[in-house]
C-alpha cells in the first residue's frame, strides 16, 4: 500500500513523539552534521539524530507533520522518506546490494574510458619511446582525445559528486561530494584551458591533468563500490533475525485439521503444530506433545530446551526430533524475535557520547580542508618554483581530494552495528546502543541474588518444628498458608506438601507482606510464616528456634520461620541451588578487573554461604525490596559506575537507578522494561559476554576515529607540499584518491572484526 505521509502530523500538542525517516544522499561525516541541524531547525523539534551507517534519522518532536521534516531535510539537500516507526529495517543489505551494483556499473565505465587516458599520459613519463610514438601518431588530437575521454567520466559516472556538491558549495555548505568535484572539476578545467587556450596559461606551465580528474573519480567510486558492499554485510545479524521467522505455519481452528497459512494470516489462540525439524512459527504454549528445542539463535545458549504440555515456545527457534501442538499467544509485531529485531535496530541506530567530539570537528572540517587548499593555491602560485601555476594546481587537488570526513562519519556507527549485531547473536541485547559504552566503563557489578545467581527455584531441604510439633500437620499448615503466595519461597513449601501427599487445610485469610512473609487464618488459627525480623516484629519469641535456625543459615539455605497462635513453632530450611556457570561467571568479572556485589534479602549468615560458594566477597544481606536501589546509590556515591544485574519485579527500581541495568531475559518483563541490556538467557556469563563486547566494539570505535583523525592529520599537510622543501616530496591527487577511497573502507572492514567476537578465542 501506498503511503502518504506529507499531509499528517506524526504528533500531537502534548508528549513529545518519535518518527524514522530514510535519509538519501548523505556521503560523510558533514552531511551528517547538516540533516541534524536542518531537522533541530523545525519548530517543534525536540531532537534528532541521524546516523550515517544506517541512513536513517530519528527525530523527536510535537506537533510537527512528517512533511515538513522531509521539506527541511530537501532544503538542505537530501531526500528523506517516513519509515513506519513498528516497521523492521530488512532491506539494509538489498538496498547496499542495489547500491553496490548501480557502483559497479558506473566505476566499469569510468575504468573503461580512464584506462586509455593513464595509458597515454603515464606511459609517456615511463617508457619515453612511447611517448614518441603516441606524440608522432596522434599529434594534436591526444589532448582532444583526452578531454574527450575525461569529460565522459566526469558528466557519467562521476556526474553525482558534481549533481551533490556544486549545489552543496553554492549554499555554503560544501561536504565530501563538492571536494571532488572541486579537486576533479578544477583539474578538468585546467587541462582544458591548456587545450583550448593555451594562450592564457602562462609560458611553463602547459601540463596535462584529464588523467588526474578521471583517475579521482574512478578511485573514488571503487572505495564506495567496496564500502557499499561491505556496509551491507553489517547489517548481517538483522537479516539473520528477520530470516529466523518461517513464512508459513500449520494452523488448526475451530477444530478442523491443519491447513498452512502464510505466518501473517495466523491469530492468537490458534493452535499450530509443529512437525520435527521445522521452525517455530509464532510465540505460544505447548498443548500436546513433547520435544526439545534449539533456542541458540535467541538464548545463545547451545542445549537443546525440553519442551511439554505447558512449556513456552518462541518464534524462530527450531524444533528438534518430536512433535508438538502450541497454542498461538504472540503474533506478528508482537513476538519475542520481532521485539528482538527492533530492539537491536534502535541500538544499531544509536548516536554514543563518544560521537560528540566526531560531531563538533566535521561541522568545520570540509570548509577549512577548502581553506588549507586555497592557502597552499596562493603559496605555491606565489612563493613555488617554476611551474609555478601548475605547482599550485596539483597541490590544491591533491589537499582537496585527501580529506576524507567520510572515515570520521562512519567510524563509530558501523562499529555499534556490527557490535549490537554480534552481541543478538550471543542472547544479548543493549536495548540503547549509548549502553555498550556505559557498560565498556562499568567498574561495580552488582547481583541480586534469587534468579539470577541461583536458580530461582528454592526447594525445601529441612523442616525443623518446635518441641511438642506434629511435623506433617505443621508443614500442611504452611503450605495452606503460602498457597495464595507467588513468591517462589512459598511455591517450594507449597511443592513439599504435596510431594509427602498432605491434604492442605481451608484457608480463611490471607495477607501477603512484601519482603517480610504472611499473615493467613488457617481452620480459624493464626499462622505467621516468614523472617526472623517479621515474626519479632509480631511479637513471637524466637529464642526456641535460635540454634537450628544459625544452623540451617551457616550451611547457606534461607530459614523460614512459623508461628501459629502467637509460639513460635517451626523453622524450615530452603535452598535456591546456585546456577552452574555462577561462579565461573563471578571468577571470569573479577578478572575483567569488575568489583562484584551481591545483593540480596537474605539473612548475613545465609548470604555469606551463598556468597562463598559464588566467590564474591562483598555482600549487602537483608535488603529489602525498596533498598536495592538505595544499595546503587551507595555503590554509586563514590564516583564509580555501577551496572546492577536482576530479574524480578522488585530489581526494576535497582535496575533503573544504575549507570547500566542487566535484566536476565528469563525475568518478569517489568525488569526486562527498567533494564538497558537484557541478556537472553539466564547464563551469568551473558554479563561476562555483554562486558567483553562492549569493550571490544568501544576499543574498535577508538581504533576507526584514530585511522580517520591520524590519516588527515598525517596526510593533508603531505599533501599542500610541506616535505617539499626537506626532501622533494609532493604527493599526487591520484595517490591521495586512493589513499582516501580505501581509508572508508579500511573502518568498515575494522568493524566487521567484530562479528567474530567469542570465536577462536576474541574477546
Amino acid at each position: 500500500m501506498t503511503q502518504h505521509p506529507h499531509h499528517e502530523s506524526f504528533a500531537g500538542d502534548g508528549p513529545s513523539s518519535r518518527v524514522d525517516l530514510s535519509i538519501e544522499g548523505m556521503s560523510c561525516a558533514s552531511c551528517v552534521s547538516r540533516v541534524e541541524k536542518a531537522l533541530k531547525a523545525v519548530p517543534g523539534v525536540d531532537a534528532a539524530s541521524v546516523n550515517l551507517a544506517t541512513e536513517r534519522a530519528t527525530v523527536h518532536a510535537h506537533g510537527v507533520s512528517a512533511g515538513a521534516l522531509e521539506k527541511a531535510v530537501a532544503a538542505a539537500g537530501y531526500q528523506a522518506v517516513r519509515l513506519e516507526a513498528d516497521t523492521p529495517r530488512r532491506d539494509h543489505a538489498a538496498h547496499h546490494d542495489h547500491q553496490a551494483t548501480g557502483l559497479g556499473r558506473d566505476l566499469a565505465l569510468a575504468a573503461a574510458l580512464t584506462l586509455p587516458i593513464v595509458v597515454v599520459e603515464m606511459g609517456g613519463h615511463l617508457v619515453p619511446a612511447f611517448h614518441h610514438w603516441t606524440m608522432m601518431t596522434l599529434g594534436p588530437w591526444n589532448a582532444l582525445l583526452q578531454w574527450l575521454l575525461a569529460t565522459l567520466v566526469l558528466a557519467i559516472p562521476g556526474r553525482r559528486f558534481f549533481t551533490s556538491g556544486i549545489p552543496a558549495l553554492l549554499r555554503g555548505a560544501p561536504e565530501m561530494n563538492a571536494l571532488v568535484a572541486l579537486g576533479a572539476g578544477a583539474a578538468w578545467l585546467y587541462s582544458s584551458v591548456v587545450t583550448f587556450a593555451p594562450g592564457l596559461i602562462p609560458a611553463g606551465n602547459g601540463a596535462l591533468y584529464f588523467e588526474a580528474a578521471a583517475v579521482i573519480v574512478t578511485l573514488i567510486l571503487l572505495g564506495r563500490l567496496l564500502e557499499a558492499r561491505a556496509k551491507g554485510r553489517t547489517g548481517a545479524a538483522i537479516a539473520a533475525l528477520v530470516k529466523l521467522s518461517p513464512r508459513t505455519a500449520r494452523v488448526s481452528r475451530d477444530g478442523a485439521g491443519p491447513v498452512e497459512l502464510p505466518i501473517e494470516q495466523v491469530l492468537v489462540g490458534d493452535l499450530v503444530v509443529v512437525r520435527p525439524g521445522e521452525r517455530i512459527p509464532v510465540d505460544g504454549s505447548v498443548t500436546e506433545g513433547a520435544s526439545h528445542v534449539d533456542e541458540s539463535m535467541i538464548t545463545g545458549e547451545p542445549a537443546p530446551v525440553a519442551k511439554r504440555p505447558g512449556s513456552a515456545v518462541t518464534g524462530g527457534t527450531v524444533n528438534g526430533t518430536g512433535s508438538f501442538t502450541f497454542r498461538a499467544e504472540r503474533v506478528g509485531a508482537d513476538t519475542a524475535l520481532a521485539g528482538i529485531v527492533r530492539m537491536v535496530e534502535e541500538a544499531q541506530g544509536a548516536k554514543l557520547p563518544i560521537a560528540a567530539l566526531v560531531d563538533r570537528i566535521t561541522g568545520i572540517f570540509v570548509p577549512a580542508v577548502i581553506a588549507v587548499a586555497v592557502a597552499t593555491f596562493l603559496g605555491w602560485y606565489f612563493l613555488g618554483p617554476e611551474p609555478s601555476l601548475a605547482n599550485a594546481l596539483v597541490n590544491a587537488v591533491a589537499v582537496l581530494i585527501i580529506a576524507c570526513p567520510c572515515a570520521m562519519g562512519l567510524a563509530t556507527p558501523v562499529s555499534i552495528m556490527v557490535g549490537t549485531g554480534r552481541a543478538a547473536s550471543l542472547g544479548v541485547l543493549f536495548r540503547q546502543g549509548d549502553a555498550l559504552q556505559a557498560l565498556a566503563g562499568a567498574e561495580v557489578i552488582a547481583l541480586d541474588k534469587t534468579g539470577t545467581l541461583t536458580e530461582g527455584k528454592p526447594r525445601l531441604t529441612e523442616f525443623v518444628p518446635a518441641s511438642g510439633q506434629d511435623r506433617a500437620a505443621l508443614l500442611a499448615l504452611v503450605a495452606a498458608a503460602e498457597s495464595r503466595s507467588e513468591h517462589p519461597l512459598a511455591r517450594a513449601l507449597v511443592a513439599a506438601a504435596e510431594a509427602e501427599q498432605l491434604t492442605l487445610p481451608a484457608i480463611d485469610a490471607f495477607e501477603a507482606v512484601a519482603g517480610h512473609g504472611v499473615r493467613a487464618r488457617v481452620e480459624g488459627r493464626a499462622v505467621l510464616v516468614g523472617s526472623e525480623r517479621f515474626l519479632s516484629a509480631e511479637g513471637i519469641d524466637m529464642s526456641p528456634l535460635a540454634a537450628d535456625a544459625a544452623r540451617l543459615a551457616a550451611s547457606g539455605t534461607t530459614p523460614v520461620f512459623v508461628a501459629v497462635e502467637g509460639k513460635a513453632s517451626g523453622v524450615l530450611a530452603v535452598a535456591d541451588a546456585l546456577k552452574p556457570s555462577s561462579a565461573a561467571a563471578i571468577a571470569a568479572l573479577r578478572k575483567l578487573g569488575r568489583r562484584v556485589v551481591m545483593v540480596t534479602g537474605d539473612g548475613e549468615a545465609t548470604a555469606r554461604a551463598v556468597a562463598r560458594a559464588a566467590g564474591i566477597d562483598d555482600v549487602r544481606a537483608g535488603i529489602l525490596p525498596e533498598g536495592k536501589a538505595a544499595v546503587v546509590a551507595e555503590l554509586k556515591a563514590g564516583g564509580a559506575r555501577v551496572a546492577f544485574v536482576g530479574d524480578g519485579i522488585n530489581d526494576a527500581p535497582a535496575l533503573a537507578a544504575a549507570d547500566i541495568g542487566v535484566a536476565i531475559g528469563t525475568g518478569t518483563d517489568v525488569a526486562i522494561e527498567s533494564a538497558d541490556v537484557v541478556l537472553m538467557s539466564g547464563d551469568l556469563m551473558g554479563v561476562v559476554r555483554a562486558i567483553g563486547l562492549s569493550r571490544a566494539t568501544m576499543r574498535n570505535i577508538r581504533e576507526n576515529l584514530f585511522w580517520a583523525f591520524a590519516y588527515n592529520a598525517a596526510l593533508i599537510p603531505v599533501a599542500a607540499g610541506l616535505l617539499y622543501v626537506p626532501f622533494g616530496i609532493l604527493l599526487s591527487p591520484m595517490l591521495g584518491a586512493a589513499a582516501m577511497a580505501l581509508s572508508s573502507v579500511f573502518v568498515v572492514g575494522n568493524a566487521l572484526r567484530l562479528s567474530r567476537f567469542g570465536r577462536e578465542g576474541t574477546a
